[in-house]
């Protein structure tokens, strides 16, 4: 058996797709027909701003729009860059360009860490094509990055990564025996892949991380065959992993305690299942949207503040993303269980459905109709008095 092979980068660094048809997910973006798709198919790169939740493809797009283009790539973090270094590489992409003719896409991570100074040095250089901006933020660009560079640029959202693209990432990583784990003789079946995949949370990064780390934590047996499970998932995120299978009877199990505790004005229980719901790597999105069903249904017109403070808590988490926006649920949570209860509104909704699923098409009665014309007027009063008479008489 030979030894396993040796790499100087981690796995999701070594992973990255160097060309469009090996990137997994935002087919909203990427599919045929689509902004970037025609963007990186044409090689017509143009000024972008990517935002997105971490580990969802922003730098790797970043990377495929430039080699399809032809375009010199060069990058900076905001984090650690400042103006002099942004003065230098926009320098240094002038004289390319008059040089040799080759344009230059500037990559800028986290550009919302960029003062207000900063990100207007861009300004002159995007509009006169010096460079190729291409700015990647995980905060909403509207409130972190200044007008007149927004004017000059698309905004383009990425959504988080559904399990079944981190799945197929995770798979494509473990049999490739070039950059991936396939060197090591990896044995990890579907199911596990499915919970790397679960708690990573829809960040492609993190799952990457989880599964080389997964694998080196696999001690290889005789034959040299390293089986990466529970157990060494769980040591490599340094978490028990709870039992929750979020398409399973566990799911069902969880969603209704959490209702029941709402229900019965359990503070205490209803937090209780929420972070059990959450450990078990729940979508938090979904958590929201049964609070926000929750909050018409049982709560209804007893509090119309909760349907509010529900709706709220789905953006505070949209906007933040984790673990932050998981205190904006929280609060939510806690609010609905300490709320007024009444399901009036539902019982009174549920009973006018099926009055209108027995009763069909029923005419409207004369008298409430739109009457534009003098005729359908006289026939509605007409039809009133008729309605009067016969009231009077009976």
């Amino acid at each position: 058996m030979t030894d396993a092979p040796e790499f100087n980068s981690p796995l999701a660094e070594r992973m990255r797709p160097t060309h469009l048809s090996e990137f997994a997910g935002q087919e909203h973006l990427t599919a045929p027909g689509k902004l970037l798709h025609h963007m990186i198919e044409q090689a017509e790169p143009s000024s972008i701003i990517l935002w997105g939740p971490p580990g969802t493809g922003k730098t790797t797009l970043a990377h495929i729009i430039a080699t399809a283009s032809g375009a010199f790539f060069a990058a900076l973090s905001a984090v650690t860059a400042g103006i002099k270094d942004v003065r230098q590489v926009i320098a240094a992409a002038i004289k390319l360009q008059q040089e040799q003719g080759q344009r230059t896409i500037l990559f800028i991570d986290e550009i919302h860490r960029f003062n207000k100074a900063q990100q207007d040095a861009f300004l002159p250089h995007v509009e006169n094509g010096d460079i190729i901006l291409v700015g990647a933020t995980t905060e909403n660009p509207s409130f972190e990055v200044v007008s007149p560079l927004l004017s000059r640029t698309k905004v383009l959202l990425l959504k988080q990564l559904g399990e079944p693209d981190i799945i197929k990432i995770l798979e494509h990583a473990a049999a490739d025996s070039t950059r991936g784990m396939g060197g090591f003789h990896v044995e990890v079946d579907m199911d596990m892949l499915a919970l790397i995949a679960q708690y990573s949370q829809g960040d492609a990064r993190a799952a990457l991380n989880t599964l080389e780390l997964s694998v080196m934590l696999s001690d290889p047996d005789k034959a040299g065959i390293r089986t990466v499970n529970r157990d060494t998932i769980e040591n490599a995120l340094q978490q028990k992993m709870l039992h929750y299978d979020k398409n399973g009877e566990e799911h069902y199990n969880l969603i209704s305690a959490l209702h029941k505790s709402l229900r019965g004005s359990d503070v205490d229980a209803a937090l209780y299942w929420f972070a059990r719901m959450l450990a078990g790597g729940e979508d938090p999105l979904f958590i929201a949207r049964r609070l926000i069903r929750f909050a018409s249904e049982d709560i209804g017109n007893a509090d119309p503040r909760a349907l509010q403070i529900t709706l709220e808590a789905r953006e505070a988490f949209h906007c933040m993303g984790h673990p932050e926006g998981e205190l904006a649920l929280a609060q939510a949570v806690v609010y609905l269980a300490t709320a007024p209860k009444s399901n009036a509104l539902y019982k009174a909704w549920q009973g006018v459905s099926r009055l209108v699923a027995k009763t069909g098409s029923l005419p409207v009665p004369l008298h409430i109709r739109n009457a534009p014309t003098g005729l359908m007027r006289d026939l509605a009063t007409e039809a009133a008095i008729n309605t009067i008479i016969t009231i009077t008489t009976a």
